[in-house]
């Protein structure tokens, strides 16, 4: 008895799982300010004394953005694809880590309706670049900048005033139409063929020689 309840109950999770309709995700990052390197927020340069240390170029928006793309498919995170220490990713775009994540979430037949984030430093001063960065976050993932939300606040109380924290919240709807899904995306043949693109990409940049990596399908580590 106690058996057959528990295949019916698996049965209705795997039939509610195939017909999930909306998806939500999301990613929290972090970096520490740190001198001589360059600030990348959002996929923006912006000017300051500091930079955000990291192995990647320590962008923590779109690191977060990522995590939260990932996570709503059940992708695992960020280090899994891109393991801290490994030497290919070193000062890597992050576009580069969000390009992957979309491809992710359009491979499950899934497409963003929004996303919402949440930027937590002291400086600079994001409001004066919000409208740019939206921009910049929107047409990387393929979406109006009305889909894109950015916000910024400090960290009052917290002693974080040399750490960048974001948070991201992004919902994912069904693609029923296939020649909808197919217009999304261009035809990836494999998920080898797509680490040939970046692998290809990031030694043409960094001069390392390709290496392929077994990647784990969930890591907790982060690129940090």
């Amino acid at each position: 008895m106690l058996r057959g309840k528990i295949q019916n109950g698996l049965a209705r999770n795997t039939t509610r799982d195939e017909t999930m309709s909306l998806r939500i995700g999301c990613g929290w990052d972090s970096h520490a300010f740190t001198a001589g390197v360059p600030l990348r927020i959002g996929g923006l340069h912006i000017e300051h004394p500091e930079g955000l240390a990291g192995h990647s170029d320590g962008d923590v928006l779109l690191h977060a953005i990522t995590d939260a793309l990932l996570g709503a498919v059940s992708a695992g995170d960020i280090g899994s694809f891109f393991p801290p220490g490994d030497p290919r990713w070193k000062d890597a775009d992050s576009a580069i880590f969000l390009n992957l994540a979309l491809e992710e979430v359009q491979n499950a037949g899934y497409r963003i309706v929004n996303i919402d984030t949440t930027l937590i430093l002291v400086s600079p001063k994001i409001r004066p670049i919000a409208h740019e960065m939206r921009d910049r976050i929107a047409d990387m993932l393929d979406v109006e900048p009305a889909c894109v939300g950015i916000k910024a606040k400090t960290p009052e109380g917290l002693n974080l005033d040399h750490v960048a924290q974001a948070q991201a919240v992004v919902l994912l709807e069904k693609v029923e139409d296939p020649e909808e899904l197919k217009s999304m995306t261009a035809v990836i043949e494999s998920q080898r063929q797509l680490e040939d693109v970046v692998e290809n990409l990031v030694s043409t940049v960094h001069g390392v020689p390709r290496r392929r990596a077994v990647i784990p399908a969930f890591d907790t580590e982060d690129i940090t």
